[in-house]
């Protein structure tokens, strides 16, 4: 049975779109906690260390965030992809690399606060290293304010990882994502819209409940919200 029929090489749709699907959400998910991890220790150690790391480790960032996301995003998975010789890997890389920079300048900015607070004090007096009071302390209380934001990011990962794939940079045929899926129903519009339609509406309401998701998780960490 196929209940949505089959595309021209007579492999089921709806399997189709299933399988892709998985791809996407696991680049989507995976590449958003991977972003979180790296920004929140980077944040928290350029932030507490402060002075001259601050300066070198910020302005790093100021670095990437001025090259234009797509660009970076699509030069990035072009090298990787020829040297690893693995497209998903390579696009996972890209993901991830484009995704930490925002949240890692809002970590930072929670460790600058966190620095001089009574508990950092009592850590720094009682002989911690300042790696110890980072990953005990201060990259754990900067988690919260991170996650505010970086709840996001799921839908960028996925949103980006889609978009690549459709341009042909991403995942590749004859393996499957939502993006290669509607790159190949968009060839074939005026012939067969289903092909088009529904990987694009399984990908349209899996944002939209993502983006209720967020909310939820937003309204439940922010502390303005309490």
């Amino acid at each position: 049975l196929h209940p949505f029929g089959t595309d021209d090489l007579g492999r089921d749709l709806l399997l189709r779109v299933l399988d892709g699907g998985q791809v996407s959400l696991a680049l989507g998910f995976f590449g958003a906690i991977a972003s979180v991890l790296i920004s929140v220790i980077y944040g928290a150690t350029a932030g507490y260390l402060g002075g001259k790391v601050d300066d070198f480790m910020m302005r790093a960032v100021d670095i990437l965030l001025s090259v234009p996301f797509m660009f970076l995003v699509i030069m990035i998975n072009v090298s990787l992809g020829d040297w690893l010789q693995m497209r998903n890997l390579s696009l996972f890389i890209a993901v991830v690399v484009t995704l930490w920079l925002t949240p890692a300048v809002i970590a930072r900015g929670q460790a600058v606060s966190l620095r001089s607070r009574e508990f950092v004090e009592a850590a720094r007096a009682g002989g911690m290293t300042s790696w110890q009071i980072i990953c005990q302390h201060v990259a754990p209380n900067s988690v919260n304010v991170v996650i505010v934001y970086s709840s996001l990011l799921v839908l960028e990962a996925i949103l980006t990882e889609s978009f690549l794939s459709f341009l042909g940079i991403g995942v590749q045929a004859p393996a499957a994502s939502w993006g290669t899926l509607i790159n190949s129903g968009a060839d074939n519009l005026e012939t067969d819209p289903r092909l088009l339609f529904l990987p694009g509406a399984f990908l349209a309401l899996t944002l939209f409940c993502l983006n209720y998701i967020t909310d939820g998780l937003r309204d439940a960490f922010d502390p303005n919200e309490r």
